[in-house]
Formats: C-alpha cells, sequence, structure tokens
C-alpha cells in the first residue's frame, strides 16, 4: 500500500469517526439523521473525487437513474444527492460494507431471482414513500466507462406506474478522461480495485448531471422508462464528451 492509499485509508475512517456518534444521537431521538450521506460525500473527496454538480436534484419522491463505473458513484452520488441506493442483497452480507449500507438505507434486491421481483418491487416502492431519494444502477453492474450497458427495464417494475407523486429523474455521472481508467470491470477483483483507484496520483473529476425528469406519460411502461432514460443519460454523455474535445 502507497502512502497515498493510506492516507485516503485515513480519510475515510476519520469521517466515519466524525459522523457515527451524532448519527446515533440523531436515531435515538427518531429524527432522520443527515449524517449518512455526509459521512458518503467526506469518502468521496477523501478518495480524491472532486465533485461538480450540473442541474438541480430532486430532494424527495424521486426514483433518480444512474450509469454506474464504480464505487465512487455510491459515494459522490449519496453525498451530493443525499439519496438512498437499490444494490444487490450480497451487499448486505459485506461485513462493515454492508453495515454501513444499511445505515444509509439501502434497498436490497435478489436481481437474478425472477420470483421474488414483484417482493422487491414493493419493497422499492415503500422505500420511495418515505421520501427520501432512492438511487436506482439500471445496467445493473459498473460498465467500462467507454459504452452505456443496456438499462433493464425489469429494475423499473416499481415506478410503472409510480406511487402517487413519485418522479423519475435520469442522473448522468460523468468522469470524462479518467472515466476508463475509473471503471470498475468484473475483472478485477474488488480489493485491488479499490488499492488501485486510492494510490492514483492526482484527483478524481466528477460532474454529476441532474438530468429533466421523465414525462408522467412514459412512467406507465417500465420499458418506455428504460429506454429514455438510457437515451437522455448517454445524449448527455456524448455531448459533454463532445465539448471536451472541442475545449468549449
Amino acid at each position: 500500500m502507497t502512502p497515498r492509499a493510506a492516507l485516503r485509508i485515513a480519510g475515510m475512517v476519520g469521517a466515519l469517526l466524525l459522523c457515527i456518534i451524532p448519527h446515533g444521537l440523531w436515531r435515538l431521538v427518531r429524527v432522520r439523521s443527515p449524517w449518512p450521506p455526509l459521512f458518503l460525500g467526506l469518502c468521496a473527496s477523501a478518495a480524491g473525487v472532486r465533485v461538480s454538480v450540473s442541474g438541480k436534484p430532486i430532494r424527495h419522491n424521486v426514483l433518480l437513474a444512474a450509469n454506474h463505473l464504480s464505487w465512487l458513484d455510491i459515494l459522490a452520488l449519496g453525498g451530493a444527492a443525499r439519496t438512498a441506493f437499490v444494490a444487490k442483497a450480497e451487499v448486505g452480507r459485506w461485513g462493515i460494507i454492508g453495515w454501513l449500507a444499511g445505515l444509509n438505507h439501502t434497498v436490497y434486491v435478489e436481481r437474478d431471482d425472477r420470483r421474488a421481483v414483484k417482493g422487491q418491487a414493493n419493497a422499492l416502492r415503500d422505500a420511495l414513500l418515505r421520501r427520501k431519494p432512492v438511487t436506482l444502477f439500471p445496467e445493473g453492474t459498473t460498465g467500462d466507462g467507454i459504452a452505456l450497458l443496456p438499462f433493464r427495464a425489469s429494475l423499473f417494475a416499481a415506478v410503472a406506474p409510480p406511487p402517487e407523486g413519485v418522479r423519475v429523474q435520469p442522473v448522468a455521472l460523468d468522469y470524462g478522461d479518467a472515466a476508463d481508467e475509473i471503471a470498475w470491470t468484473d475483472a478485477e477483483p474488488a480489493g485491488a480495485n479499490a488499492l488501485r483507484i486510492l494510490k492514483r496520483k492526482g484527483t478524481i473529476p466528477l460532474t454529476i448531471h441532474f438530468l429533466e425528469p421523465l414525462p408522467q406519460d412514459v412512467l406507465a411502461d417500465r420499458k418506455a422508462i428504460a429506454l429514455m432514460a438510457q437515451s437522455q443519460i448517454a445524449s448527455q454523455l456524448d455531448s459533454a464528451s463532445r465539448e471536451h474535445r472541442l475545449g468549449l
């Protein structure tokens, strides 16, 4: 482990120590705690991510649909949007990672169990009704930083149609030229990826583009939701790439 990686890990541990006690006090009086998303944002900064925000995140009654490249997405987006996440069930069994995910009200799903789709959709609907934003990564896994993977329509079952008042907002996560370096593919073990990112020189620029929410007439059909969300995110990433190449 390099000194840089050790320093960044120490920053994350410091963020945990800073946030965990006040979070416990908030929970004692049964008040919604602001500390888990603050912790995520501090961890993103400690890992070297420098976040800029474009657009306006919807703060309540919203399902955010974002492209997915790295575990850094969760830290940065959690801090910027104060959102919970939908994650595969095994994350809840990852020791301290699972414990921390639970503190942020993660919604767990068994993505390969088609028999459980209805129950999982109901769990997500219940989470949306608690008014806190919930983020879904509809690619179902992390991409390579070059092209989007197809969005899985089945993951939008909870919002087709959505609970009353709930909207769907696409979010484009743009790492610019660093995207293919940051991307975490299946071929790389989790620990190796984390260490590679943490010992990387320099900062990691990330622009989070909060796009316009999908129109209500699209929300009746989960395939239409998936197609439009993917189209809007792809368009934003393509536009940002062109502007960068032209120096705009």
